[in-house]
């Protein structure tokens, strides 16, 4: 899922503040393993991450030992920007925006604005359709790219990865992104990386 690339750009995305202190608000964080080393590399003055697996946040606190100021909060990751007061500098999302479904990810996207102090972004990674691409025909492309290519997963954990990609994956095109994006009134939205389907975008708020 290229998270190698990905991540490379996350930390140069990260590196461009200039040692600006900042503050991350991590939505579906999971256990923090690729992006840790980007925040260790570039420290936030704060660190919040949010996931619904307690295990998973447990595995987080070990790969983000060493950071200051880390907060790790066990909340679906909308409901938690339904109930946070506090406005961060940067917003992360990685592959959880896809496990939504089409009204959910605006109200997300929505509900990210007002989270983020003047200036700040929200840095989203994920898996995105061609422009009049179906659900079926993405999912028969993206399935075909797994059987393909993931040469070095046991047969029988890669057709339970495919079957989760099939039951819970409902990716939007880049159009559709964007729409949510205007609605919800960021100034201007930035695809900052493309490896196939898998994208890293950046949602700008106004200064």
């Amino acid at each position: 899922m290229h998270h190698r690339e990905i991540y490379a750009r996350v930390g140069e995305w990260l590196g461009k503040r200039g040692g600006e202190s900042y503050s991350i608000l991590d939505l579906g964080c999971g256990n923090a393993r690729f992006l840790a080393p980007c925040l260790k590399k570039h420290p936030p003055g704060m660190y919040v991450g949010v996931d619904l697996s307690g295990a998973a946040l447990e595995e987080a606190r070990e790969h983000l030992d060493g950071l200051l100021h880390v907060a790790l909060r066990q909340e679906e990751m909308v409901e938690a920007l339904e109930k946070s007061k506090a406005k961060f500098e940067v917003i992360f999302s990685c592959y959880a925006l896809h496990h939504l479904d089409f009204a959910t990810k605006g109200k997300f996207i929505h509900l990210c604005l007002p989270r983020l102090a003047p200036g700040g972004a929200l840095l989203l990674v994920d898996v995105v359709r061609e422009e009049g691409e179906t659900r079926e025909a993405y999912l028969a492309r993206y399935l075909e790219l797994m059987r393909r290519d993931w040469t070095e997963v046991p047969k029988d954990e890669l057709e339970e990865a495919c079957a989760h990609v099939q039951a819970h994956d409902f990716p939007e095109t880049e159009a559709a992104l964007r729409e949510m994006g205007k609605k919800a009134g960021f100034a201007g939205m930035e695809r900052l990386a493309r490896f196939g389907p898998h994208q890293v975008w950046e949602f700008r708020k106004g200064d």
